[in-house]
């Protein structure tokens, strides 16, 4: 009790030598820190709270859409709606397609756009500038506008007329995946152009001293890069490859125009209200109206099927994830 009514003292002295000054600045200090904690909360707030409606509404039974005392809580917990939701998605099925698409996908454009960028932060060669703007250009335009383009390509595929001397025809490459490990290798994959930005900015922020001392010990251009270099970016590229599977898992664009009927988690969401009541007309044997408040449980429900693991992927790679966020900068 002695120190703290000293410590008071002290502070209330020191505040009145002051004019007043040190008791304003911790005023200011806290109301800031308030002010900092409200707008993080609220914008925490708004980011969560959508799910946090899904998680509500994927645990509530039918009765409870339609009671008007049931708002967040349910009163008949059930898990039913995702067993619902799993069987008309045929998730098992899509989880595994959507995997496999997902993480070889990744790893390829991960792989390609990691040499284009560290080509691009450390050596130079003619037009430089011209070509880093072309990976501008694929940041900028949508691949909507290239859509066309795109499916006429593969879908009469054909190198120098190679194909339609042999064969007759063109190659219908539609149907299959070798599109996709087509456009990641030449890097015009989705969102490539970024993950080169991203790349070629954190390439740049690391010293050239390692490279020369790399190059001094003996070792080579491609030696430097894998040993010395590649070790140096492993945030960013865990970053990207997060940015890279999390777009391919929920992609409906090229897989739409590429993989046909294929099923995957993020083309069986966009159908799964269509799909509800012929599952219930299976199930029951007849007809039935399908309610809108049912059908938007049952969306919410796989919505959360499909969120879950990439929820789980990004739990296991935050710390790299938040330590190239930390760790990178713009360098023009």
């Amino acid at each position: 009790m002695i120190n703290v009514n000293i410590n008071k003292d002290t502070f209330w002295e020191r505040n009145r030598k002051s004019g007043g000054y040190l008791f304003k600045k911790k005023a200011t200090q806290v109301t800031v820190s308030i002010c900092r904690f409200i707008l993080l909360f609220g914008l925490c707030f708004l980011i969560l709270q959508p799910i946090l409606n899904k998680i509500s509404v994927s645990l509530m039974t039918e009765e409870d859409l339609f009671d008007p005392v049931v708002v967040s809580i349910p009163l008949h917990f059930t898990l039913d709606n995702y067993e619902i939701a799993a069987d008309v998605m045929n998730y098992k099925v899509g989880f595994v397609n959507s995997l496999i698409i997902s993480l070889t996908t990744s790893l390829l454009q991960i792989a390609m756009c990691t040499l284009v960028g560290y080509g691009f932060a450390r050596f130079k060669f003619p037009l430089k500038k011209l070509w880093f703007a072309f990976v501008m250009l694929i940041i900028v335009i949508p691949p909507q506008v290239i859509s066309t383009s795109l499916f006429l390509r593969f879908r009469f595929f054909d190198i120098f007329g190679i194909f339609q001397a042999i064969r007759g025809e063109a190659l219908n490459l539609r149907g299959s995946i070798i599109p996709y490990y087509m456009l990641c290798a030449g890097c015009m994959g989705l969102k490539d152009g970024l993950y080169i930005y991203m790349i070629r900015q954190f390439f740049r922020n690391i010293p050239n001293d390692m490279e020369e001392a790399a190059y001094v010990d003996g070792c080579g251009m491609f030696k430097t890069f894998y040993t010395i270099m590649l070790p140096e970016a492993t945030p960013i590229i865990t970053s990207c490859f997060l940015f890279s599977f999390v777009w391919q898992w929920t992609d409906g664009f090229y897989s739409g125009m590429f993989l046909g009927g294929r099923r995957l988690v993020s083309t069986s969401i966009s159908t799964i209200v269509d799909s509800l009541g012929v599952y219930i007309q299976r199930l029951t044997g007849e007809k039935v109206a399908v309610s809108i408040a049912y059908s938007n449980c049952i969306l919410s429900t796989a919505t959360l099927l499909v969120v879950g693991p990439l929820i789980i992927l990004y739990l296991f790679a935050q710390r790299k994830f938040v330590e190239s966020i930390a760790s990178s900068g713009i360098k023009m």
